[in-house]
């Protein structure tokens, strides 16, 4: 897959790189992870959104690197989430769509239990740093595995974690409780209803700023991955007051969530709200002197979702030009924003369209930390990309999608070509779409017939790049969304 002549030499030059700066520094540079939940490519100031306001991202990228060719793993929450945390792309993945699974003597008695669990011993960008001496914390949306199963956070890495366990947990943002590593914090005035006296969110974030203020004196690895701006649509009072009356509205009436009155004004308050905890911590890092050893990534875990107009991805244009929301392995459901600041290593203002994904994180995160990356990855390290070494970079042959949701899917990014499989679970033999993105980024000419040999070469990678799922329920056709 790789440039495999260059990658090992490129692999010591980045360690020792990385061993001066531990020298000159003292200590390994913080990582700062944040993942926003179902944030499309253009929600952002920065990737060009016009009506949501989001200062600090935007400073963030002003300060560092924007990615315009950077994906996800999978098009939904739980398998972007196992891609992002293990290295491995969706055809070697053990966890490859959602899949509700309450564990036997789940302790908090009630329905939310979890996702399918990472096995007991995988490697995680977690427990890789955690062996060299890092701090770990998680605080929002696991989805990987519940309390009392070898996905637990704490069993994978992670020295404390705050927030929901449960992805179905989540979908309500002023919840009875938060997981508070093997217990639960209860929040009183809570009912799940549309309002309460905790918002979950909230709760959320002052814990993760709280693990800064203690872990300040070591290095540590903060995972943020944000509830926000997944459904149901529900923010504090004053962060809806912001944007209430800019436009017209129709009251969602509820079907699958809550019911609100005013959806747009409340979306947009979701993400203006986000972008108000990412400027917290951007002033405490400050303020404790750890901004300039600190490496401080954005990204979202997916395209937007769109369910009943409850979320008006046309009125935000949530993915610009892209064709796909959630659950689509069409560019609008995997194409994502990344921002990745580090100052004094990353130049300001600076732009790459490297194209890159999730899985990367892991090398790269080792890279930057001065630490081994496991064997057996589908990780590139997209460090020298970072330092400006792009002659430097490492690249993939090829990216690549096995999604068992929304009917089994396919795809392969390679190059400027992409390739397409839908509905996979009624039909094994569907034909390739085939689309040229870099003249046709709405992928909406199937050009399959006019590159017989590209398209013959992407219907091979698709054969060889996946491993068939270890779980009957993500074999395609097993599973209903």
């Amino acid at each position: 897959m790789l440039r495999a002549i260059t990658l090992p030499l490129l692999a010591l030059v980045i360690a020792l790189a990385a061993t001066a700066a531990l020298s000159a520094a003292g200590r390994r540079p913080n990582i700062v992870y944040i993942m926003a939940d179902d944030l499309g490519y253009a929600e952002l100031g920065c990737y060009g959104q016009t009506k949501i306001e989001t200062p600090n991202i935007d400073r963030l990228a002003a300060q560092g690197m924007r990615f315009t060719q950077h994906y996800t793993g999978a098009p939904v929450c739980a398998p972007a989430r196992c891609c992002l945390m293990t290295g491995m792309h969706g055809g070697h993945a053990i966890v490859r769509n959602n899949f509700a699974q309450k564990p036997k003597g789940y302790p908090f008695g009630d329905r939310f239990g979890g996702q399918y669990p990472l096995p007991r011993g995988t490697v995680t960008i977690a427990s890789m740093l955690k062996q060299a001496g890092y701090v770990t914390g998680a605080f929002g949306k696991w989805g990987l595995g519940a309390v009392g199963t070898s996905g637990n956070p704490l069993k994978q890495g992670f020295d404390r974690f705050v927030g929901f366990n449960c992805q179905s947990h989540a979908h309500n943002l002023y919840p009875r409780y938060l997981v508070e590593n093997n217990e639960q914090r209860m929040l009183v005035g809570n009912t799940r209803g549309l309002t309460g006296s905790h918002y979950g969110p909230q709760q959320v974030a002052d814990e993760m700023l709280k693990f800064v203020g203690e872990n300040k004196d070591e290095p540590f690895f903060l995972y943020y991955p944000s509830v926000l701006p997944h459904l149901a649509l529900q923010a504090p009072e004053e962060d809806i007051a912001h944007y209430r009356g800019r436009w017209p509205e129709t009251p969602y009436k509820g079907k699958s969530y809550l019911p609100h009155p005013t959806p747009r004004a409340c979306y947009a308050a979701m993400i203006s709200f986000l972008d108000k905890q990412v400027g917290r911590l951007m002033t405490q890092l400050d303020e404790l002197g750890l901004a300039d050893n600190t490496v401080v990534f954005f990204t979202s875990d997916n395209g937007t979702t769109h369910l009943n107009r409850q979320v008006d991805d046309e009125f935000f244009e949530s993915v610009g030009p892209l064709r796909g929301l959630k659950g689509s392995v069409y560019e609008g459901g995997i194409r994502v924003p990344l921002v990745v600041r580090w100052p004094g290593h990353i130049k300001p203002g600076s732009t790459s369209d490297l194209i890159s994904a999730h899985y990367d994180a892991l090398a790269t995160i080792a890279d930057i930390a001065g630490v081994q990356s496991p064997n057996g990855v589908d990780s590139v390290s997209f460090a020298p990309t970072l330092h400006g070494d792009t002659d430097q970079q490492a690249i993939h042959n090829y990216l690549f999608w096995d999604f068992a949701g929304y009917g089994g899917q396919l795809a392969v990014r390679k190059g400027r070509w992409k390739g397409v499989k839908q509905q996979l679970g009624k039909n094994p033999e569907a034909a390739l779409e085939l689309y040229d993105l870099e003249a046709d980024i709405s992928e909406q000419q199937d050009v399959a017939q006019k590159h017989p040999n590209v398209t013959a070469e992407i219907n091979r990678i698709m054969l060889d790049a996946r491993d068939e799922p270890d779980v009957p329920r993500f074999h395609f056709g097993r599973y209903r969304q």
